[in-house]
């Protein structure tokens, strides 16, 4: 089977990989194909495009989005965005400025709980990216606060932890229309997270975000049971509904996931990128599905 990975990060966000890096890995593993989805950022889009292309590896532009939700979190993954939309780009700026205005008070939250934490360490950590809940645990770890990046988000990052802050985030409506005016197909990433509650109150919320323009749902993520991959991908199809797939890679910066590899050492089809490769192929508006439902 040939495999793919459409979910991934690059030192541009939060990994800890450059995005040519993250190509080669790619390229040593077997994929056949690579999105790579930075948060908030296509800073990385430039080179990991031309170190595909320079690899023979077949890759997608794309980017993740944290937009606004309770109780969970919702994420919107953005494919073949144009980097150069300056619509896209100045949502993307107001997402990283809300990153950046969330560390210092984190850092605040960590020292009120008896961390003895330097921010220059973290902002040291994150290098050019902007500083996320990864960099901060990577410091965790280092000054002993902490066995592994997993325990120092368990412990202490996670929503409802003494480090975790709420930032200001795009609204989903807001997010999928400037992904749409960028050329992209914008997709649902890892909806376990959303924490819905039940299956009915899932596709309500799905039929709403179909209603503003989501084209997909990423039916196969590593930390989906395999009956909610089976749910997802049902509700997939029932709203004609792209299904992707990817293993959420940042390197060293999440160890637990590995490149290519999915629920339970499952890999992703190359044919979920073959349909999203036809989508992407598609005149704008007919990537816009209006509301279906059986």
């Amino acid at each position: 089977m040939r495999r793919i990975d459409l979910h991934t990060h690059s030192s541009a966000s939060d990994g800890s990989h450059s995005p040519a890096e993250l190509v080669s890995l790619a390229v040593q593993a077997g994929l056949s194909a690579l999105a790579l989805t930075d948060h908030d950022t296509t800073d990385g889009l430039p080179p990991f495009l031309e170190a595909g292309g320079r690899l023979g590896l077949e890759v997608v532009p794309g980017v993740e989005v944290n937009t606004e939700f309770r109780p969970g979190t919702m994420h919107i993954l953005g494919y073949y965005v144009d980097p150069g939309n300056a619509e896209l780009q100045a949502m993307l700026r107001s997402a990283r400025k809300g990153r950046a205005e969330r560390g210092p008070r984190m850092a605040d939250r960590l020292r009120e709980a008896g961390l003895e934490l330097d921010y220059e360490e973290v902002l040291a950590e994150a290098g050019t990216a902007a500083v996320g809940k990864p960099h901060f645990a990577a410091v965790i770890v280092r000054t002993g606060y902490a066995k592994s990046m997993d325990e120092a988000f368990e412990l202490f990052l996670r929503r409802g932890r003494p480090g975790y802050v709420e930032r200001e985030k795009i609204g989903p409506e807001r997010c999928i229309a400037l992904i749409q005016a960028a050329g992209g197909i914008p997709v649902l990433a890892h909806p376990h997270y959303l924490e819905t509650g039940n299956s009915g109150h899932l596709e309500k919320l799905v039929l709403d975000l179909v209603g503003l323009g989501l084209k997909g749902i990423e039916a196969f993520y590593p930390d989906h049971t395999l009956e909610e991959v089976e749910r997802y991908k049902t509700l997939a199809g029932r709203h004609r509904l792209l299904v992707t797939g990817g293993s959420d890679f940042h390197g060293d910066a999440k160890p637990e996931a590995r490149l290519g590899v999915g629920t339970a050492g499952t890999h992703f089809s190359y044919d979920l990128f073959e349909k999203l490769k036809e989508a992407q192929a598609e005149p704008y508006l007919d990537r816009i599905n209006p509301i279906y439902s059986d």
